[in-house]
């Protein structure tokens, strides 16, 4: 007997097939049966039965670029993804996880993390349970602990140098050989473990508690290439990079060594409207080692890279030495720091001459104010800093600055910095290198969430602007990064394949704007989007969200995946020849 029916949705398989209204049924997780499912063909009593007439059913989202591996151990729910569709999600990017975790070393890597990946460090500290220690203790935790998506783990290179080098590893560029080969044997482990690959960085953006780097930045490249070959047989595992300003050109030779792809995410291949040329540059350099038989792909965010911020938490100016210093300040030491007329000219100096790479470009009319906490102020709010300066004859930092200090650096901005520009970012959307992921969910819960990326790319890419029809549309949220990983199973409505689905609307699906909750350990707020027009979400053909809610469970239905195919990718198929 079945255990869910699914009757008369619209299916979309995520392989590229045209759409077909259909039943499908599920049975022990698996699609059982998709066609015209009569009572009977097959044992459909006592069977979950759901009328999906007028509905799209899709294979679950794929999100490759999350950072829930601190939240998972207080949250199986993964908040708020599932709800925005997604059912399969890869953590410990840019080598920023919670493992290895040695004692000595937990307080400093959260304290890291609290910075570079904008979480509240007391909900850190008052959420983690540190039932685990090495690689494949934590592989087991998530498995007494399932979550409501499946999880697929990258070893972290900034997480792994901490265990080894402590403090140091922020500080001391080389490690030492003894140093090197303990790396190694870690990353040697998690593999065997059941990691999916190697997640590393080398961000002008990415720096630690009170303005250190993060540990990887400052590691020489003959580190990576140990640790990637430390990795296993050659073409096992993917290495997902925040490749900074590294090029494709200094990535390609790696991965014609190993012969594993490299995922780069950097603002530097997002769109910029100051540097149109500089991302498809980038794209196409990585699409002719693709068709040298080397995997050079770039994670494209379908939504404007965009932070919600205030002036005590200043995330997006992070990477500005003007900040290098102050950034573990309370607000009351920003605050007279703030006021300093030397550190503005500091800071004034840094906007205008950014560094390739970093957020914030000196773009002030990318900057406008959200949230005005006094009345008198509300002239202010919906208004781009450069407007209001231009209109007060003064200066833009000098406004940002002022307005902050006025309200106990509790106003509210809103800059969206990169990926602005709808015809430029559908070039790289559309681009045979690049891989719609960079949700960052889980991270930047201050700033931002972007968790709702693929139901924004349904909406807005798909139904809105008509750049994807929804079969292409759906097979680049599915099994495009699924094969592109070596994700087993899933991404697909195949008989076989794991149930993991999404039951929508295609004409109301959506995220809604950004609403900030204190529902984190400890009261610690965060920004969430919620969904529109979603009426399930499924993972391993147990409901997780229901359209309005989560479903409760004893435990989630998602999987600790352990097993991966070779990337499946076209540089794949050209090495093969």
């Amino acid at each position: 007997m079945v255990d869910l029916v699914i009757r008369g949705a619209t299916i979309v398989d995520g392989m590229g097939h045209e759409p077909r209204r259909a039943d499908l049924a599920v049975k022990d997780g698996r699609i059982a049966a998709i066609g015209d499912i009569k009572a009977g063909d097959i044992k459909t009593s006592g069977a979950e039965t759901i009328d999906a007439g007028g509905l799209t059913l899709s294979p679950g989202i794929v999100d490759v670029h999350t950072h829930y591996d601190a939240q998972v151990t207080w949250d199986s729910t993964l908040s708020p993804s599932p709800s925005l569709g997604v059912t399969t999600a890869v953590i410990g990017n840019c080598g920023f996880g919670i493992v290895p975790a040695p004692p000595a070393a937990r307080d400093l890597v959260i304290r890291n993390l609290s910075v570079v990946e904008g979480m509240d460090l007391d909900a850190l500290r008052t959420g983690i349970n540190w039932d685990f220690e090495s690689f494949g203790e934590y592989m087991d935790m998530l498995r007494r602990k399932p979550a409501y998506a499946n999880l697929a783990v990258l070893a972290g290179h900034s997480t792994i140098r901490t265990a080894v080098m402590g403090e140091d590893a922020s500080q001391r560029k080389d490690a030492t050989p003894e140093e090197l080969a303990r790396m190694k044997a870690m990353v040697a482990d998690a593999m065997g473990k059941g990691a999916i690959g190697l997640g590393a960085s080398y961000s002008l953006n990415h720096s630690g508690y009170g303005g250190v780097p993060m540990p990887s930045t400052i590691a020489p490249m003959s580190e990576l290439d140990a640790l990637v070959g430390a990795m296993g047989p050659r073409g096992k595992g993917v290495i997902a990079i925040a490749s900074g300003v590294k090029t494709p050109e200094e990535l390609e030779p790696m991965a014609a060594k190993y012969g594993r792809p490299f995922f780069q995410g950097t603002g530097m291949a997002m769109y910029n409207e100051q540097e149109p040329a500089r991302a498809l540059g980038i794209f196409d350099a990585c699409a002719a080692a693709i068709r040298r038989g080397n995997g050079l792909y770039v994670q494209i965010p379908c939504q404007p890279l965009s932070f919600d911020f205030t002036m005590a938490n200043a995330y997006p100016f992070y990477s500005h030495s003007a900040f290098d210093p102050i950034k573990a300040f309370t607000p009351e030491q920003l605050a007279a720091v703030y006021r300093d007329p030397s550190w503005r000219a500091k800071f004034r100096e840094n906007a205008k001459n950014p560094r390739p790479g970093m957020i914030f470009q000196g773009n002030w009319d990318r900057v406008m104010v959200a949230v005005a906490q006094k009345s008198a102020n509300a002239k202010y709010v919906n208004r781009y800093l450069h407007e209001i300066a231009k209109a007060e004859g003064r200066d833009p930092l000098d406004v940002m600055l002022d307005l902050s200090l006025d309200e106990g650096l509790e106003t509210a901005f809103l800059g969206r910095f990169l990926n602005v520009g709808d015809e430029g970012v559908a070039r790289l959307l559309k681009h045979e290198a690049g891989v719609v992921a960079l949700s960052d969910a889980g991270a930047h819960l201050i700033y931002m969430c972007d968790a709702g990326f693929g139901l924004h790319f349904l909406s807005h890419w798909v139904r809105e602007r008509g750049d994807f029809d929804i079969v292409e549309g759906i097979r680049r949220l599915t099994s495009h990064p699924a094969d592109l990983y070596g994700i087993q199973n899933r991404g697909r409505i195949v008989l076989g394949a794991q149930a993991d689905l999404l039951l929508f609307d295609q004409a109301t699906v959506g995220v809604t704007p950004a609403e900030r909750v204190a529902d984190l350990p400890g009261g610690g707020r965060r920004t969430i989007r919620r969904p529109t027009g979603v009426h399930g979400v499924f993972c391993n053909g147990i409901r997780t969200f229901d359209g309005k809610d989560y479903v409760k469970h004893a435990k989630g239905p998602g999987h600790v995946l352990d097993t991966f195919n070779s990337s499946m990718g076209r540089h794949a198929a050209i090495a093969a020849q």
